[in-house]
Order: C-alpha cells, then structure tokens, then sequence
C-alpha cells in the first residue's frame, strides 16, 4: 500500500448493526491504512456519510433499509463510492442496488480481506479515471471525459455509477475490439477479482437501458456469443455536431 493511499480519499463508513462484522471489517480497513468510522443504524449512518469518500452498507438496519442510504447519497449529488455487503443474494437485490448507484456488491459470508481487496479496486480506479486525458472517442456520439468523469450520447449526459463509467471507458478505449468478461473484471474492478459473469452482465445490462434512455442506440454496446462485449464502430457516425460536444 506505499504510496497508493495518498493518491485515493480514505475516510470509510460501515454502516453494519451486526458488533461482530462491523468491527471486523472496520479493523481490516484500519489496517490497510483508513480512517473508518461504523453506523448500526440508518439514523446514525445519515450524520456520517455525506463527508464519506466510500461507504460499506448493509442493507438490513433495525431501522430501516440500507436502500434509503444509497438513495440519500445519490439524490443530493453525493459521489460517495458504495459497496453493499448483505445477506440478500437475489438478483432483483443486487440489480435495484446496482441501479440505485452502488458500485459492487459483496453477499454475506464474506472474508474482511476480501472487502478490504473491493475497497482498494473501487477507490484506485476512482483515483485512475479522475487523472486520465479526455477520451474524444472516434466521431462516436456516445463519449466520455475521463477527467470530469462525464459521459455523453448527442450531448445529453449521462448519469452513471463509478463502475458503469469505468466499464464504458474501457469499452471506448479501442471501439470495434471485443473485450472478454475476464478482461473487463480485471480492468474495471482489478486486483484479479473471482467475480461471476453475471456481475458483468448486470452492468452491461444497465449502462445500455441509460444509453438507451438518453436517446442512444442500447445496441451501440454488442455482445460477442461466449466471448464478452464491444462498442460497434458503424452506425453511430451521424452527428455532425458531435465535435463541440
């Protein structure tokens, strides 16, 4: 870790009502070098992460849902990073969080080590994407900033999670080139990360319902059968103000 802690934020929150997993999570990430405060409830975890550079949630509180957290965070234009750890594994759990913003998802039984591992991921590639040259794209109207994080289809923005973002860019680095599951793992979560292919998919799946939505094309982003994705080079080539955007 020398050297990487000042180039990332490092105030974390855990928001965990369960003593014996708060406190093992939060040693983990003292540990490894961060500042750490817990929360067991959704009222307490509200006074905490507004100034929080990432926060580890779980999504059943004595008082509530863990939801309401995320939604609080997304909907006052806080860019906290999120990573859920909960005992719901269900798809629909895991798409409404991945939608509502969260940027991974951890289910329960998990190893500390491997949460701490997903926190340094989320915030190196935060800290990576913030220090990367605009990426113009070729005279493609779905583009990306890599600096200010924007991403635009016909100059309308798009509103996309950390890992939704990352997953684009890496997408648009070449257009045309077919990038595995495995490749888009290691360079959009990193550190070798033993994630499904599913993680992949749901991902996929939202970043085309937002392309989609801002009047883009969802088919810009092509699946390869049993290889992983692109973003096509035809057919997204006809506007012509796309250099001012």
């Amino acid at each position: 870790m020398t050297g990487y802690l000042s180039l990332v934020p490092q105030r974390i929150v855990v928001v965990e009502d369960e003593p014996a997993i708060a406190e093992s999570v939060a040693y983990s990430l003292e540990r490894d070098g961060y500042t750490v405060s817990t929360a067991a409830t959704v009222a307490d975890a509200r006074t905490l992460v507004d100034n929080a550079d990432l926060v580890v949630l779980d999504l059943i509180l004595p008082d509530g849902d863990g939801i309401d957290i995320l939604r609080q965070l997304r909907q006052t234009g806080q860019r906290a990073a999120v990573i859920v750890l909960s005992s719901r594994d269900a798809e629909a759990d895991r798409i409404l969080a991945l939608e509502m913003g969260a940027d991974d998802y951890v289910t329960k039984p998990f190893s500390p080590r491997e949460v701490v591992a997903r926190v340094r991921a989320v915030l190196r590639r935060t800290s990576i994407g913030a220090a990367a040259d605009l990426n113009q794209g070729p005279a493609l109207p779905l583009r990306i900033d890599r600096e200010t994080r924007r991403a635009v289809v016909y100059k309308q923005g798009l509103d996309l999670t950390r890992v939704e973002f990352d997953l684009l860019a890496t997408l648009l680095d070449v257009p045309g080139r077919v990038y595995t599951r495995a490749q888009l793992i290691d360079r959009v979560w990193g550190d070798g990360f033993a994630l499904s292919d599913r993680t992949v998919d749901s991902h996929v799946k939202l970043l085309r319902r937002k392309i989609g939505e801002a009047g883009g094309n969802a088919d810009w982003i092509e699946t390869v059968r049993g290889v992983g994705y692109r973003v096509v080079e035809d057919g997204a080539t006809q506007d012509p103000g796309l250099g001012s955007s």
